[in-house]
């Protein structure tokens, strides 16, 4: 089932057209009341001003983006997109369906990630209908099946990424928003195709952990924190150790045997991490 424009009339002089019909055809009638002679033509002026009235029903508004979706008898016949008063077939059934660009808020979710962590995650779906024919005929109810595709995108969006980035390169809901909501979308537009929907923007609105496992998240955070500062701290003290040592030898300030070359890396590690935490560490590379 696809668009078929089809053709309709301006409203506003048919309207007109038939008022004026209407009008001549009750003065016919009052004349035929008064003048018992004219009783044919008083017939004659009931019967085209019925068909005059019968015709006003194929008058119709269509607002700007919107489509009037028309049948006959259960046959689809086409969609009128001209703005404005329009006329067809009084026969003709006539829908209304907007084009307007729209937005909806699923319910937050509660899902479990890639690593099984539940998670609480929701989004924010920008749409519009592109295909009145589509959206009528093709789905029962076209903007109950954008909330539930929207819905059944985002689990399985959410259970294809981890919550946190555990590797270099690797996707993950909460460092990569960009990559996470164009999947969203296109995992959606293929959804809702059918139903005529074009999906203008798909992002996610709330993500966090589930309360029962939040605390013991953030604490693996902090670790996490911790212990990437640390291991920088070190790097670095490592590195600025080594160039000195490059520096005395280069330079020939003094000569150092090994067991004089690990007392100053003792030292200067000491010096530059300033944190008891990294003790072991000397104490280690020391007697080695």
């Amino acid at each position: 089932m696809k668009e078929n424009p089809t053709h309709s009339l301006s409203g506003i002089p048919v309207l007109i057209g038939l008022l004026l019909i209407l009008l001549v055809c009750a003065y016919g009638f009052a004349t035929g009341i008064a003048d018992p002679g004219h009783f044919v033509a008083m017939v004659v002026c009931a019967l085209i001003g019925a068909i005059a009235a019968f015709c006003l029903m194929g008058l119709y508004m269509v607002e700007p983006n919107q489509a009037a979706v028309l049948s006959l008898f259960g046959r689809y016949v086409g969609t009128v997109k001209e703005n404005g008063l329009r006329w067809n077939n009084p026969l003709f059934a006539k829908r209304k369906v907007s084009q307007r660009i729209r937005n909806f808020e699923s319910g937050r979710l509660k899902v479990n990630e890639l690593d099984g962590s539940p998670i609480e995650i929701a989004s924010v779906i920008v749409w519009q209908v592109v295909d009145s024919a589509e959206a009528v005929y093709n789905v029962d109810d076209y903007e109950t099946f954008v909330h539930i595709q929207t819905e059944s995108a985002l689990r399985a969006m959410a259970t294809s990424y981890p919550y946190d980035q555990h590797e270099d390169g690797q996707l993950s809901l909460r460092s990569h928003a960009a990559e996470i909501s164009v999947h969203l979308r296109d995992e959606l537009q293929e959804r809702l195709a059918d139903a005529g929907i074009h999906v203008v923007d798909a992002r996610i609105s709330h993500l966090a952990y589930a309360p029962e496992i939040a605390h013991a998240m953030l604490q693996r955070q902090q670790a996490n924190a911790v212990i990437a500062a640390r291991t920088r701290i070190v790097s670095g003290a490592v590195g600025m150790v080594e160039m000195a040592l490059a520096e005395l030898q280069k330079n020939g300030v003094v000569q150092l045997d090994e067991e004089r070359k690990a007392q100053m890396v003792s030292n200067l590690l000491v010096v530059l991490c300033g944190d008891r935490s990294t003790q072991p560490i000397v104490n280690a590379g020391t007697l080695y």
